[in-house]
């Protein structure tokens, strides 16, 4: 656990890394007596990181159900993508040739995806496929964006998993990735930015045709 947060952090960022990971699901309860025996907390911590996560967009209180993982709707899907593009668009803009770190940060999620895809745990390509996505991000160079980017990268593992074919989804993005990167490493930002547009059209138009019935009520 992280040095210097509190208990109820530590436990908000846990859970979040599960969302993110995919093993926290859309429609899952977090029942606090559990979680409270789990992380040998209070309930009252449990509740702080529960209502956290609430203001993160990722839980929800149902009543007589209580908290449970967030299903995204039709709406949240558009908006989270509107947020991608500002900030990946413009970390593209401004970025200069990648350092040699920038590039292998990314080289390792690309990598990651490729191993994922060939045991075909199309999970762990979607999870590793998003950390390159944050490292696009992390190209402005600022720590709050990536913290509230994570956040959206939650929220988007949160509509993967609701997808009738996650492989059929996640198929078609690692070599654009590969192609983003290399441009990227090029200095070519014109052409990566050009890809990347074209990418988050597809990648909405796709999550749109594909989670309309699982986004509806």
């Amino acid at each position: 656990m992280n040095v210097g947060l509190s208990l109820a952090d530590q436990i908000r960022l846990e859970l979040r890394a599960d969302i993110i990971g995919g093993r926290l699901l859309p429609g899952m309860p977090l029942v606090e007596n559990e979680l409270a025996g789990s992380y040998n907390a209070s309930r009252n911590t449990i509740r702080e990181a529960l209502h956290c996560l609430g203001q993160e967009g990722l839980t929800r209180y149902v009543r007589h159900k209580g908290v449970m993982v967030r299903r995204l709707e039709r709406d949240d899907l558009r908006d989270l993508f509107r947020v991608r593009r500002t900030l990946e668009l413009q970390a593209i803009a401004s970025a200069r040739p990648l350092r040699e770190c920038q590039s292998d940060h990314m080289l390792d999620a690309i990598e990651a995806a490729e191993l994922a895809r060939d045991r075909e745990d199309w999970r762990a390509v979607g999870t590793h496929g998003l950390v390159f996505h944050q490292h696009v991000v992390a190209l402005l160079d600022s720590p709050l964006l990536d913290e509230f980017f994570t956040n959206v990268v939650a929220q988007l593992r949160l509509v993967f998993c609701t997808a009738p074919d996650e492989a059929l989804f996640q198929a078609p993005w690692l070599e654009r990735d590969r192609q983003i990167h290399g441009w990227l490493a090029d200095g070519d930002t014109a052409s990566a930015g050009a890809a990347m547009a074209c990418y988050l059209d597809d990648s909405e138009r796709l999550l749109l045709n594909m989670f309309d019935p699982s986004l509806r009520h």
